[in-house]
């Protein structure tokens, strides 16, 4: 009796310590499927910290706050005047006509709200990551891996449009000198340059600014003294209001010309959000910020919408050339000895401003990514002299195939890049835009404090600006020289899709080893 009692007791036992195992191994299950199904979206499980809970200064790790106020405000003003503005503006006027103004003044609207909202994420955290921090923050973590791959896309691309610039400033000077090595020593000057130290980057960029903004205001001013006037500029033409409708209309190509324009205009706004980036190692971020954006508004309005509407009042637009700087043109039929080389300089030396600018910008968000196993381990590298060298080094790759670009179509060469180039700019534009709606919702949920500085009319100003940099993309069909870019988007679709399965699986696998998992169910199937 006494044994069967003790059997009975060992049976119960048994039994219910196999429903527990069941139990157990269920909810194991449950658990396992839930982590794998989390990182395939993108989104971190609970008790993984994400976006606010992060330490504040997750991205910007081993960097050095070596970026004065000058240096940051300069930065912020060189990154609103570049190659697209001294060199596209020749084809967009030549393609467009008067009516360009127009594409510029719509555009910056854009612009300003796109600032705005990046005023507003910086004020609420400062980083090196910028966009990308706050799009895997707001949106999901496969937000900020596309986001940044994207921006680097565009960069790179980018950085192959001012390599092919410099070529074509250098042959005002030296026509007989390939167009290839110039762009080739120019890219191992910036190079050196931006692995030695943030410091150094910030002094030449803070005089290759100064020296793009004082010619800028040179222009303008020349340009109103000169409409003032009704001066008579070479021997045919004067400065006058007549010279917006005298010559075919304000319109001559039609309105959908301007519309078509808007993708290149665009492309020449690129680089104001870098001021976002250089938070992370400024001086004093929450001070210097909203300074620094604000200028970069005004900016807009003063150096593209005013500097394009002078050009056409100054000389009729089909006096423009293609294959030289608008700005020099003018200088040039002034007759005054060497201005036209002076001015050439100065283009030059915004295209090497912007590459200079190129190779600072992706060298930290290539780390960023790769802090979180989103981009190869060696661009996650910094050197003693706190510089992510790695990232740094990527980009110049691309620039060098850039390079060989010129050797081969150098005269196709800006409009490929540039094409393509902007769809990484409309992916940045409007991956800050919807950022910063989703910030604004967790703020209303009291999940985050919204700082004093904020976006205006947000969220239908948000959704109104997207619409506007949606409405680009379907336009690019229309216009041969950006079918490249038209072209691309599966592939890069297609690429971004594969890598961001990839990651996946290599972290599911660190989170969860394939042998730890239970014989079958959902947990291994997911796996599998």
């Amino acid at each position: 009796m006494d044994e069967d009692r003790g059997g009975r007791g060992v049976n119960r036992a048994a039994d219910a310590a196999r429903v527990l195992a069941r139990e157990l191994a269920e909810a194991a299950r449950e658990e396992t499927a839930m982590v794998l199904e989390v990182a395939r979206g993108g989104r971190p499980p609970a008790g993984i910290p994400r976006g606010e809970d992060l330490p504040r200064d997750d991205d910007d790790e081993g960097y050095h706050q070596s970026l004065k106020p000058r240096h940051v405000q300069m930065i912020a003003m060189g990154g609103a005047i570049g190659v697209g503005l001294f060199l596209g503006t020749a084809r967009r006027l030549h393609s467009t006509g008067p009516g360009l103004v127009l594409a510029y003044a719509l555009a910056g609207v854009a612009a300003f709200f796109v600032m705005r909202a990046l005023g507003e994420l910086v004020l609420h955290r400062p980083t090196t990551g910028s966009f990308v921090s706050y799009a895997r923050d707001f949106i999901g973590e496969w937000a900020g891996y596309a986001s940044g791959w994207m921006y680097w896309l565009s960069w790179a691309t980018t950085g192959v449009a001012e390599i092919t610039a410099v070529g074509i400033y250098v042959h005002y000077w030296a026509p007989g000198f390939p167009q290839w090595l110039s762009a080739l020593l120019a890219l191992g000057v910036l190079l050196s340059v931006n692995l030695v130290s943030v410091r150094l980057f910030g002094e030449l960029e803070f005089w290759f600014a100064m020296l793009k903004v004082a010619a800028i205001l040179a222009f303008l001013a020349v340009g109103i003294v000169l409409v003032a006037t009704h001066a008579g500029i070479g021997p045919d033409h004067h400065a006058e209001l007549p010279n917006l409708v005298g010559f075919g209309g304000f319109l001559p190509q039609g309105m959908w010309a301007v519309l078509l324009s808007l993708q290149g205009v665009i492309f020449a706004y690129a680089a104001i959000e870098m001021v976002g980036i250089s938070a992370g190692e400024a001086q004093n971020p929450r001070e210097v910020m909203p300074r620094a954006i604000n200028g970069v508004v005004w900016r807009i309005a003063l150096f593209y919408v005013g500097a394009v509407f002078l050009l056409v009042l100054v000389l009729p637009w089909t006096v423009y050339r293609t294959d030289q700087s608008p700005f020099v043109t003018v200088f040039a039929y002034l007759g005054v000895p060497g201005i036209g080389g002076v001015m050439n300089l100065v283009v030059l030396t915004a295209a090497l401003s912007s590459c200079n600018s190129g190779l600072y910008s992706t060298g930290r968000i290539l780390r960023s990514l790769a802090r979180r196993g989103e981009a190869p381990a060696f661009t996650g590298r910094m050197s003693s002299r706190h510089v992510p060298y790695g990232g740094i080094l990527l980009t110049s790759v691309v620039y060098v195939a850039g390079v060989v670009l010129n050797v081969f179509v150098p005269h196709k060469a800006f409009e490929i890049a540039t094409s393509i180039a902007s769809l990484g700019v409309l992916t940045t534009w409007a991956t800050l835009l919807y950022a910063q709606v989703r910030f604004r919702r967790a703020a209303q949920r009291g999940e985050v404090e919204r700082p004093a500085y904020r976006m205006p009319g947000s969220p239908y100003t948000n959704w109104a600006t997207l619409a506007l940099l949606a409405a680009v993309v379907p336009l690019m069909v229309f216009d041969g020289e950006q079918k490249w870019a038209v072209v691309s988007i599966p592939f890069l679709v297609a690429s971004l899709y594969a890598g961001w399965w990839a990651i996946n699986r290599r972290r599911v696998a660190v989170v969860v080893p394939v042998e730890a998992l239970p014989d079958e169910g959902p947990a291994r199937d997911a796996a599998i």
